[in-house]
């Protein structure tokens, strides 16, 4: 297991950022943490990167503990966040030499050849480049690395959709592999859907569901009817739209729902405000 998280706690003051949020990231999978701001993302995030204590709660990484242990994780963990935290006044090549001399797994050919496709060059100082050069850069560090979990936090926010979708489709094609593993939060759940295998809901520092995408497609049910109905099972969530009575119901028999109306599966994001509920 690369990342296993078990009834995690963490206060601030009087507010429970983490109150017993449980997730795990087997290797090989691309793991989707999707929550509102203020849920334990961020927080969940730092104390899987050993940036963060906990007040209780199991956590290891890779079967290491990433506060205790954080500079032997860090060699096969690499992290993208959603603000630009390379150092600004760095030239790139001496960003590159940087990283060379301190992450062993770090391929400095590899991270040029890759930046040669792009208008950054490495005699431009890191301040002068744009939020779309600067994930660029960012991006070709990471590729270059030899690791184990790849962690994004909000990596495209800010960028056009353009720059966003080159991004994942580089992630996939230069990244992914059956041993790597991903783990990402974003607020643009509908772009990053497809390259998901799992995905966690936190909502108020607790885990709401946990499961495999494909789980998802066999438990839950989007039902659209022209007038309200009633159905052989409470729905978990129930809105009037353009189309009618839109239900989003678990663990019901596709076949018991179709003869009602019109029945498919509900996409990521209508799924998520069906079980938060808010």
């Amino acid at each position: 297991m690369i990342v296993a998280a078990n009834n995690l706690q963490k206060r601030f003051g009087d507010t429970a950022a983490l109150d017993g949020f449980t997730m795990s990231v087997p290797a090989g999978r691309v793991v989707g943490l999707i929550g509102p701001n203020g849920s334990g993302k961020t927080t969940a995030l730092k104390s899987i990167l050993g940036l963060a204590t906990l007040d209780g709660g199991e956590l290891q990484v890779m079967g290491k503990d990433p506060l205790r242990q954080r500079a032997a994780l860090m060699q096969d963990v690499v992290f993208i966040a959603d603000t630009g935290i390379l150092p600004k006044w760095m030239r790139v090549g001496d960003l590159l030499d940087y990283v060379d001399a301190v992450q062993p797994g770090f391929n400095r050919a590899a991270a040029v050849e890759r930046l040669a496709k792009t208008e950054i060059r490495v005699t431009k100082r890191v301040r002068t480049l744009s939020k779309g050069m600067h994930v660029q850069l960012h991006l070709a560090i990471v590729l270059a690395t030899e690791a184990k979990l790849l962690v994004l936090d909000e990596p495209t926010l800010g960028l056009d959709i353009l720059y966003r979708q080159q991004f994942y489709d580089a992630i996939l094609n230069d990244y992914y592999e059956q041993d790597r593993s991903i783990l990402v939060t974003t607020h643009e759940v509908r772009e990053i859907e497809h390259i998901l295998t799992d995905v966690v809901f936190i909502h108020k520092g607790r885990t709401l569901l946990s499961a495999p995408m494909e789980d998802l497609a066999q438990r839950y049910t989007k039902l659209v009817t022209p007038d309200e109905v009633s159905l052989p099972t409470p729905p978990i969530s129930t809105k009037r739209g353009l189309s009618g009575y839109e239900y989003v119901v678990q663990d019901v028999p596709r076949n018991e729902l179709a003869e009602l109306g019109s029945v498919t599966t509900p996409n990521l994001a209508e799924l998520f405000v069906a079980v938060v509920g808010e």
